[in-house]
């Protein structure tokens, strides 16, 4: 959708959307009277999230939403659920373009912008494969031309909010697609399509490569599958050359059927979804590398098929990790820490960093323990938990500070190994995590990030409608401005 700003009401053919703040109705001024007198038969009240629709005796029939923000509603909260309304609203029907006064609401430059943001992406549809839509259902709504915004709006949508919308939308694409298109060498080539020209260096090691380094871990999920597994880096230097970088991690399995210790058939589909982690760090780069972030960015995504097959892995096996550590396997289904403790490995030895970020559609235990409603989150460093709650809050991508303790840690000790790759029933994230901790090198700040609940939803919100979240991508833009870029 184009999105533009204008200091006043354009001319000719659109409908006009009006925020209303309780009773406090502004950009109603002038439209005629008895407006008031059909939004009390609607029931309308200015409610947040509410909205109401009329025509206007103007202009062949001016399609007229007024869209509650709230009594005591302040801009910075209410710009988001503003945006992804009217979107909702006018998306299928019928119109093309839709105007947006904000004209006395006092919607500063960035939650103008943010009004923005929120329709671009509650606009997001994966149609690519839906060829007999009826014409009620494709969408029309083209263009949102805000008015009533301060002037330095525009600039801070184009600089900040337009990037972070792309990479977001990247993102659900590439969760969106079912895994007969988007597996670990589609990945990298769709990544690669989408961030040409934006200055991010690519990088990628094939099965030979990680073979040569002893990523058995990794290498063990991908061995039932004809697909080759990938490891994706991708670094966008945008700070001090030569600067410590901070890396992002992700859980690429682009189809994970639980391997020998397979899934129940029921919702298998949905194991499409099961690289959200990967596909967090892809869009996230993309954003931070279309905005020109100020930050060096280290992002990898650990990329396997988890399938059965005759030369699968086995429960009972035994891998080696890249630094040495044994894994004895006791469920193939658990197979996400073993692609990212071979990433986290890789990233340790090559890239070095201080602080490293990993995200991963994990367990079914954290959708038990957090629902659909917030990510789980693991650290081992409060400094950097609260710096990820914070960045959480003010994107919208909440987190839930989950513990970590040595008792937890022995429940995966192996009798044969020193290893085991899942514990006991109970607490089942919080044992994934430290399995994954048991791999982060001293003094290497680090949080897990279990998004299990939040890179798909059966119902929609302000900002997505049922369907591939994007969960992370603002969440990890957050935190770098807020924390790398600021030093």
């Amino acid at each position: 959708m184009q999105i533009r700003f204008a200091p006043t009401r354009p001319a000719g053919d659109y409908a006009l959307v009006v925020p209303a703040a309780g009773t406090q109705r502004p950009g109603l001024a002038g439209l005629g009277e008895g407006i008031d007198a059909v939004l009390r038969r609607q029931r309308f009240e200015g409610e947040a999230g509410g909205a109401a629709e009329l025509y206007l005796d103007q202009d062949g029939g001016r399609r007229l939403i007024v869209v509650g923000l709230g009594a005591d509603a302040k801009p910075d909260t209410a710009a988001e659920k503003l945006g992804g309304t009217l979107a909702a609203r006018l998306l299928t029907s019928g119109e093309t373009h839709a105007v947006l006064d904000l004209t006395g609401l006092n919607f500063d430059a960035d939650a103008a912008a943010r009004v923005a943001l929120a329709a671009s992406l509650r606009s997001w549809r994966h149609d690519r494969y839906r060829t007999k839509l009826k014409d009620k259902q494709k969408p029309t709504l083209a263009s949102l031309t805000i008015v009533g915004a301060p002037a330095e709006a525009e600039a801070r949508w184009t600089s900040r909010y337009a990037p972070l919308a792309a990479g977001v939308e990247l993102t659900r694409e590439l969760v969106a697609e079912p895994a007969n298109i988007i597996y670990p060498e589609s990945f990298v080539a769709r990544c690669r399509a989408s961030m040409e020209g934006l200055g991010i260096e690519f990088e990628v090691l094939g099965e030979k490569d990680m073979a040569d380094l002893g990523m058995g871990a990794l290498l063990g999920v991908s061995q039932g599958s004809v697909r080759d597994a990938q490891l994706l880096v991708m670094r966008w230097n945008g700070g001090e050359p030569g600067g410590t970088p901070v890396c992002f991690v992700g859980k690429g399995v682009t189809f994970d059927t639980g391997g020998i210790s397979i899934k129940p058939a029921a919702g298998m589909e949905s194991m499409k979804w099961d690289m959200g982690g990967a596909g967090a760090v892809a869009g996230a780069m993309k954003a931070l590398a279309g905005r020109k972030a100020k930050a060096n960015v280290v992002g990898i995504c650990g990329l396997v098929e988890n399938m059965p097959d005759g030369n699968a892995q086995r429960p009972g096996d035994v891998v080696t990790s890249m630094n040495g550590q044994t894994i004895e396997v006791i469920n193939t289904d658990a197979e996400g820490r073993l692609v990212l403790c071979d990433a986290i490995t890789w990233a340790q030895a090559n890239v070095k960093p201080a602080t490293i970020i990993d995200l991963a559609t994990l367990t079914g235990a954290m959708v038990v323990a957090l629902g659909h409603e917030m990510g789980g989150m693991f650290a081992n460093d409060d400094t950097l938990a609260g710096q990820l709650d914070a960045a959480g809050k003010a994107s919208g991508d909440k987190l839930w500070r989950m513990p970590l303790g040595e008792a937890y840690d022995r429940l995966i000790d192996s009798p044969i190994a020193d290893i085991k790759n899942v514990g006991p029933r109970e607490g089942g994230s919080i044992t994934a995590a430290h399995f994954i901790g048991r791999f982060i090198d001293e003094g290497v700040k680090w949080a897990h990030l279990d998004i299990a609940g939040m890179a798909w939803s059966d119902k929609p919100s302000s900002t997505y409608d049922k369907g591939a979240t994007g969960f992370g991508v603002r969440l990890l833009d957050q935190y770098v401005a807020d924390v790398v870029e600021k030093g």
